[in-house]
């Protein structure tokens, strides 16, 4: 047997040394979390788990792909959706490098993922995994987690590709987009992720991507991927998402998994056979499996052990960082409680936390906190009445006198802290939401409540948007808490009582309505397509284009201090510019502020958003801090994709520059003035009058024959800017020829087109 940590045989000699069998065998997972292994040629098996926010590590006796069996206790940490919201690249290191701490305890070699998918609609029911509804900030926390879980010799698995927006049919649904639109919104993130962090593997989604199903996608899986990003790591299926084994090998997917029952080999040997797949693309990917199972088995480390406590105070730490306050009129929070004090907290989240998704990223916890049992331990001397409230999906649970009893403590509280959101049973893996609104028994909780109590603070517990229109003019707090992992208890309890400072900002608008939001005319799709009509227009850039009246915008967030900006000044050179900018922390209280810069394209020739994210940073400031910012946008942040060029430009325009704390907190604007790429279209008899006028060589040549017809027909040649005029700057040169009544012919095309050719010719 050749030992793996010790050869220095590369990963092509040793599958040249394996069998057609054995080969075909190696790119089919062994069990449902392990690879093939191959002893008597060197090549170790691995072992996968899932666990963006947490290990899930089963014995493979009850392997699923669904949370519905259980795993070994390890640290669960907060989801995406809440880690997102500290805006803090370097944090989501810190948990990323966590996370490979205990992996390797495990004896685990690949950790599926990070899930980086836009949250396209607040109803997808996986938003919980997800960062973001902006392709940068995305990918810059996605980077960050693979760098930290990396660092340790753990592999991540960059999840799911492409465009995996969706639970309703995600196993067949075709994600119809234009390419624009997928090269602006849906790719960005995992381009960042694959050039700055190099995940050791990429998973493919289930769904197909215009048409095509994902693991059967040369485009994506090889031409993009591979050709224009580079990437050199192993491609992996997501669970059963191989449709054709022999296909899906050849579009560029690596690794099936999990195990197929001996078909996926059987599949690709008969391939090999009969001349429809080329045995040198089995060899290439068998060697990229090669190589990850040897740099996984060198990095491990058996005698690897990692402190639960430490991990849970980073657990800790990320909840507290994530939640985000909402609203806080009169100051309300935080709550200084006394030995006279005696306040109510109501709704069994209190006492049995809503604190993870449902699905296969459900983590079993080393601990679980909850914040009645934290807020009595950090307030001993106060009195504390507890009232589940509402039942939890309890079709039986009498609501009624649930909420009748949970009034009674309420009216007698100081203060009243309501703890709502959504139960297990509304969000998860596998299907999506019908509507982004709280439990009705919830609503009747809160309006009962603040009827006998008006200093009620709603602390939420939701893995994705839920609706505030029509209740938060009720309460004068609101604490958005997401989905805050095993120490969300303790956390909620040090942001109530002030230990800590929410710094906590959105990475999702909240809409008024469900009806308000992008995609919702096109929701869910149908007869199998999901079609992506709002194009580029997702998120904070649908609303902020139509001037919509939203309930919380992208970027916001409260704090128990305040900051002020100052000091702008945007720096450009050759490959972008710099944005300086100074933030001072104005307030009583130490917080972070999270500045956010955005770039503006007026005059653009294509249609663009209103503003795009650009740079964001996450600065620690004490009391009447204040600190120098410098922010770096690189040139090609400022392209964007032309589908008749099929590549990124940069226009030549003065960019607008605006800085705030949210897309509509614009504390400070400045213009930068940028050169554009040399391109132009290079236009053909099937070309528009109007687009051979905006050709440089093109449009003076047009311009004179266009004086021609227009002496020839005199009074019939309409005035330039008038409509008819503009009918015929839309209409193709060679429908103008055709005309009887048009004094041009196909010769006339020849001339203008010989004289782009000879200007091409002697262009260096």
């Amino acid at each position: 047997m050749t030992d793996p940590t010790t050869t220095n045989e590369t990963p092509e000699a040793t599958v040249a040394r394996l069998s057609l069998r054995e080969k075909a065998t190696l790119a089919t997972g062994a069990t449902w979390w392990t690879t093939e292994d191959l002893p008597h040629a060197g090549i170790p098996g691995i072992r996968l788990s899932d666990g963006p926010h947490g290990l899930r590590l089963q014995n493979e006796d009850r392997a699923d792909h669904l949370g519905i069996n259980g795993s070994a206790p390890a640290t669960c940490f907060p989801p995406a959706v809440t880690l997102a919201c500290s805006w803090d690249a370097d944090l989501a290191e810190r948990v990323g490098q966590a996370l490979g701490r205990e992996s390797l305890a495990h004896g685990v070699h690949v950790l599926l993922g990070p899930g980086i998918n836009i949250k396209r609609s607040p109803l997808c029911g996986r938003n919980f995994e997800y960062f973001s509804e902006d392709p940068l900030l995305s990918g810059v926390l996605g980077a960050a987690w693979v760098n930290g879980l990396q660092s340790q010799g753990i592999g991540a698995s960059l999840k799911h590709f492409a465009a995996n927006n969706q639970e309703n049919g995600r196993m067949s649904v075709s994600a119809d987009i234009d390419a624009r639109t997928l090269r602006e919104i849906y790719l960005p993130a995992f381009r960042r992720v694959v050039t700055e962090a190099k995940p050791w593997t990429v998973m493919c989604a289930y769904n197909r991507l215009n048409g095509l199903h994902s693991s059967e996608n040369p485009w994506l899986l090889t031409d993009l991927l591979r050709g224009e990003w580079g990437y050199e790591g192993v491609v992996v299926s997501d669970w059963g998402a191989v449709i054709d084994r022999a296909r899906a090998l050849a579009a560029g997917l690596d690794l099936e998994m999990p195990s197929s029952s001996g078909q996926g080999p059987t599949r690709l040997m008969a391939a090999v056979g009969s001349g429809e797949l080329d045995e040198k693309v089995l060899d290439r990917s068998a060697a990229r499996i090669v190589q990850l199972a040897r740099k996984a088995t060198v990095q491990a480390r058996a005698d690897t052990s990692f402190d639960v406590d430490e991990h849970h105070e980073l657990a800790r730490e990320v909840a507290v960082r994530g939640a985000v306050l909402l609203k806080n009129d009169g100051g309300l929070l935080p709550i200084t409680p006394t030995a006279s004090s005696r306040i109510a907290v109501l709704g069994e989240f209190a006492r049995t936390p809503r604190y993870q998704g449902a699905g296969s990223s459900r983590v079993t916890p080393t601990r679980l906190d909850d914040a009645l049992t934290a807020l009595t331990a950090a307030a001993p001397e106060t009195t504390f009445d507890f009232a589940s409230g509402f039942p939890v999906d309890d079709p039986d649970g009498d609501a009624t006198a649930l909420r009748e009893e949970a009034v009674d403590i309420a009216r007698e509280a100081d203060v009243a802290v309501l703890f709502l959101g959504l139960p297990p049973s509304f969000e998860s893996e596998g299907y999506d939401r019908e509507h982004i609104d709280l439990p009705m028994e919830q609503i009747e909780l809160l309006t009962a409540v603040t009827e006998v109590n008006p200093n009620t603070v709603v602390v939420l517990a939701n893995g994705s948007v839920v609706r505030l229109s029509g209740w938060i003019d009720d309460v004068p707090a609101v604490l958005e808490g997401w989905l805050l992992g095993q120490a969300g208890g303790s956390a909620t309890a040090d942001l109530l009582l002030g230990h800590a400072n929410p710094s906590g900002r959105l990475t999702e608008t909240i809409p008024l309505r469900l009806a308000d939001t992008p995609a919702h005319t096109d929701w869910p799709g149908e007869r199998g397509h999901a079609r992506y009509g709002e194009g580029l227009f997702v998120g904070y850039r649908h609303y902020d284009a139509r001037a919509m009246e939203v309930s919380y915008p992208f970027g916001y967030g409260l704090s128990y201090t305040t900051f002020a900006y100052a000091d702008l000044r945007v720096i450009p050179d050759e490959t972008g510019f710099d944005v300086s900018v100074a933030v001072t922390n104005t307030g009583p209280h130490a917080g972070h502020e999270v500045v956010q810069v955005y770039v503006g394209a007026p005059g653009s020739q294509v249609r663009r958003p209103l503003r795009e994210l650009r740079a964001f940073a996450t600065v620690p400031l004490a009391p009447g801090e204040t600190r120098d910012l410098t922010l770096r946008i690189d040139r090609a942040d400022l392209a964007y994709f032309d589908i008749g060029a099929d590549a990124w430009l940069v226009e030549g325009l003065t960019y607008r520059v605006d800085v705030g704390a949210s897309s509509r907190d614009i504390r400070l604007t400045a213009a930068v003035t940028v050169e554009g790429d040399e391109h132009t279209d290079t236009p053909d008899a099937d070309s528009t009058v109007g687009a051979w006028r905006a050709h440089p060589v093109g449009g003076p040549a047009i311009e004179r024959l266009l004086g021609r017809v227009r002496e020839t027909m005199r009074d019939a040649y309409p005035e330039e800017g008038s409509p008819r005029y503009r009918m015929i700057a839309d209409m193709r040169l060679s429908q103008l020829a055709k005309l009887p009544i048009v004094p041009l012919d196909f010769d006339d095309i020849e001339e203008l087109l010989s004289v782009l050719r000879q200007e091409s010719a002697t262009r260096p």
